[in-house]
């Protein structure tokens, strides 16, 4: 019985090379592609051009770090629990990304992908208003939230959406996922009555759903980004600790209270 083959068009070794997506892993890769560039070729096994590049480094920023986000509070209450496991620390505040940060990322692509689905794409902003509206219309009638909709400290517009979609006309790139979402921007008010503002993490999973990237990985590349801020934190951590500050402000001022069981 021969022995098995498993197929890689990604890493492999022999004694005195090293392969990586059939490129020579030292010589055509290390020194001459940036991190941001292998991990989209790594994801799409092609080479990205140089504006997929710099759309996909800028959704990369824009999810890096958010300040004293649950999920970095986590990373260095662990760290402080567990100093000689940083990955640990890393794997903690990575299994906080879901649906209210970093996940929104995945959430909003696979929606817009939903409604774009088997849908005839319009051919200017009135179609696209169209589209959006019936889609923001069908959502409040089924008493669902519009992933990527609304901000809690960015009320009045956040500063990465209107970045990201500049960068990306600026590198012709602006593709029907990015077009839905801007539309679903201008019309939501006639349904919900309020102006709620497109949030970063939302035009990051359009953003990415325009380049082509596999929807189910969309996650993923937020967690990408966020090990490189939750790297940021650790390394503040080290400075400037202030783990021990928040585990004491919590643990010192918990109030006993009589037991609440279930009715």
């Amino acid at each position: 019985m021969p022995d098995p083959a498993y197929e890689t068009a990604l890493g492999s070794s022999t004694k005195d090379k090293i392969t990586l997506l059939g490129q020579d892993l030292a010589e055509d890769v290390m020194g001459s592609v940036g991190f941001g560039e292998l991990a989209f070729w790594l994801a799409t096994q092609r080479r990205p051009s140089k504006g997929e590049t710099r759309v996909f480094e800028a959704v990369l920023a824009a999810l890096a770090d958010h300040g004293f986000t649950p999920t970095a509070i986590v990373t260095r209450l662990t760290y402080l629990s567990a100093p000689d496991s940083v990955q640990g620390a890393l794997a903690a505040g990575l299994l906080g990304g879901g649906s209210r940060f970093l996940g929104v990322t995945e959430d909003c692509g696979r929606f817009l992908h939903d409604v774009l689905d088997g849908a005839e794409r319009p051919t200017d902003e009135a179609g696209w208003d169209a589209l959006a509206l019936e889609t923001v219309k069908t959502q409040r009638a089924a008493k669902k939230f519009v992933p990527g909709l609304g901000h809690h400290v960015h009320k009045d517009g956040d500063p990465r959406t209107r970045r990201l979609f500049a960068i990306a006309d600026e590198e012709g790139l602006r593709g029907p996922h990015l077009e839905l979402f801007a539309a679903i921007g201008r019309v939501h008010p006639q349904v919900l009555g309020k102006t709620l503002p497109l949030n970063g993490a939302g035009v990051c999973g359009a953003a990415l759903a325009d380049l082509g990237l596999p929807l189910p990985l969309l996650r993923g590349f937020a967690l990408l980004a966020r090990t490189a801020g939750l790297i940021g934190q650790l390394a503040e951590e080290l400075r400037h600790p202030v783990a021990n500050d928040i585990f004491l402000s919590v643990d010192l001022n918990n109030r006993p209270v009589p037991p609440d069981p279930e009715p």
